[in-house]
């Protein structure tokens, strides 16, 4: 190690030491002892690294210096450098983050709507309070334009899942129920099968 390093290391200790003051010989004691470990600890450091330990001592000593010579900063580190006030913590911790998300809806109005039709559909919604009809709307992607969310009026908000429910089934029903089509090349009855019809 470098004969920098030795006297950075040096000066770190004394600065540190230095902060004890002559009213605390108690606590004097004791940051001598950490400062000794501090110089300890970069000696060590400077045997494989000197760059990084002759860093680290320039940088303890100017803070060090800077503490002991204003009292502003002297607070602002201490504060830096101390773990948060345990109230502090415990209230972050209290608090229960809130989800975004929504609880699965209660039924599946799809399900309803082609079991039951319209008006099946229609009197299951009216069972359910407004937070279960907004369950549905969430699970079902139905507030497209992020209206009905907001909506208040129970009729407004099963109306929306209604006409949603109805308007993706009857998008759906074109690739869904076809009739079997013949496959005659020729394209003699094309037509629908029947019962009776020849295959």
């Amino acid at each position: 190690m470098s004969e920098q390093s030795d006297n950075e290391a040096a000066v770190v200790a004394g600065d540190v030491s230095d902060e004890g003051g002559p009213g605390r010989q108690e606590d004097g004691t004791l940051l001598q002892a950490q400062a000794a470990e501090a110089a300890e600890a970069l000696l060590k450091l400077g045997a494989s690294d000197p760059d990084l330990a002759g860093t680290l001592a320039r940088v303890l000593g100017v803070v060090a210096a800077e503490a002991a010579r204003t009292t502003r900063f002297s607070r602002a580190l201490s504060r830096a450098l101390t773990s948060p006030e345990p109230h502090i913590a415990s209230r972050s911790a209290e608090r229960p983050r809130r989800s975004s998300r929504r609880a699965p809806g209660v039924i599946d109005p799809f399900a309803v709507f082609a079991a039951a039709g319209d008006v099946g559909l229609r009197s299951r919604l009216g069972e359910l309070t407004l937070e279960q009809l907004r369950d549905i709307i969430a699970e079902h992607g139905m507030d497209h334009d992020r209206l009905a969310m907001k909506w208040k009026d129970i009729q407004r908000v099963s109306d929306r899942i209604v006409e949603r429910v109805e308007s993706r089934t009857a998008k759906g029903a074109a690739f869904r129920g076809r009739p079997e089509q013949s496959t005659d090349p020729h394209g003699v009855g094309s037509g629908p099968k029947t019962e009776n019809s020849p295959a």
